[in-house]
């Protein structure tokens, strides 16, 4: 295989990295993408299970990512409606202040929703805080399965 595919295969999946960790690139996907493109160039054969590993850890990383801010917000007794409420503010605050926007319109969305649903401050802020934590956690397991990821397209990379 060509250096030149090798290291551009390897920055992509670094920039994928980073997109786990920061919410403002689709990090899992453009690693999987930077491995669908490498095996594209160097064939399937008889190394097509690193990739079968990637693919699954994208799912893992992905359903993972969904779930543990909904587990935890729930947990803490924020119900769906202030989880969707959260979700869109993130989405509101994407558009209006690029990069931080999507945390502020996020964490703002939450807290007001919890304060108009309980009239308190103090278990507003528990709620948003278990929904932060979810989040961290979530942002872990993606970083997660995406150095696993990587750690399979390696294997590939010296199996081949």
């Amino acid at each position: 295989m060509d250096v030149l595919i090798v290291v551009l295969v390897a920055v992509a999946m670094a920039v994928g990295l980073v997109g786990t960790v920061l919410p403002v690139l689709p990090g899992l996907v453009l690693i999987w993408l930077a491995g669908l493109a490498y095996g594209l160039g160097a064939g399937f054969d008889a190394t097509w299970v690193p990739f079968a590993i990637m693919s699954v850890l994208l799912v893992i990383g992905y359903a993972a990512s969904v779930a543990l801010p909904g587990a935890k917000g729930a947990a803490a007794g924020a119900p769906r409606s202030t989880l969707l409420s959260g979700a869109a503010g993130a989405i509101v605050g994407f558009f209006v202040i690029p990069v931080v926007g999507i945390v502020v319109g996020g964490v703002g969305a939450t807290y007001l929703a919890e304060l108009s649903r309980t009239g308190d401050r103090d278990a507003a802020w528990r709620s948003t805080k278990a929904v932060l934590v979810g989040f961290g956690l979530s942002a872990l397991a993606e970083l997660a399965a995406g150095l696993g990821m990587v750690v399979a397209w390696i294997s590939w990379l010296f199996a081949g």
